[in-house]
C-alpha cells in the first residue's frame, strides 16, 4: 500500500525540528576568556508541531494500476521558542550558573551562603575568646605574694 499523504507532511515538518533544534541550541557553544575561563550559553527550547489532512472522493483521478483515488488536502507546521536561561561559568576552581533573569536574588543568596557561613563561625569564635579571658581571674600585680591555701 502507497504512503498516505498526511505521513509525508509529518515526515517533511519533522526533519525541519530536527535541522532547527540540535544540542548546540540547548547548550551554546563554549567560549573560553583570556584568564582562561569557560563561559557556556544555556537556553530553554520548546517545539510545537501540528498536521492535518482531508480526503475527497473525486471520479476520474485513478492511480497506476487503475484504482480510484481520492483527492487531499493538507497541511503542517512546526515552531521552535528559545529562550535564555543562563549562562554556565567554569573557572578558577568552581562552577557557577549565573541566570538571565533580573530576579535572582535566591540565586545570588545561595552562592554566599558558604561566606556567610563562615563570617557567623568566625563572629562567635571571637565572642567565645572575649568571654574566655573576661572569666578568668587577672593576674596579679608584679612583686606581689600569693598567700598559699
Amino acid at each position: 500500500m502507497p504512503e498516505h499523504p498526511i505521513e509525508g507532511l509529518m515526515k517533511t515538518a519533522m526533519e525541519s525540528i530536527k535541522e532547527m533544534v540540535n544540542v548546540n541550541v540547548v547548550v551554546g557553544d563554549p567560549v573560553e576568556t583570556a584568564d582562561g575561563t569557560v563561559i557556556i550559553p544555556i537556553s530553554r527550547v520548546a517545539c510545537g508541531f501540528g498536521a492535518g489532512g482531508g480526503e475527497l472522493e473525486a471520479q476520474g483521478r485513478q492511480a497506476q494500476d487503475g484504482e480510484q483515488l481520492p483527492f487531499f488536502g493538507g497541511g503542517s507546521g512546526a515552531g521552535v521558542s528559545v529562550q535564555p536561561v543562563g549562562f554556565l561559568v567554569v573557572g578558577q576552581g568552581q562552577v557557577r550558573l549565573l541566570p538571565v533573569d533580573g530576579n535572582a536574588v535566591i540565586d545570588r543568596l545561595i552562592d554566599l551562603a558558604p561566606q556567610l557561613v563562615s563570617q557567623i563561625q568566625s563572629m562567635f569564635k571571637r565572642e567565645h575568646n572575649r568571654n574566655q579571658v573576661a572569666m578568668s581571674p587577672p593576674p596579679p600585680p608584679p612583686g606581689a605574694t600569693i598567700p598559699p591555701m
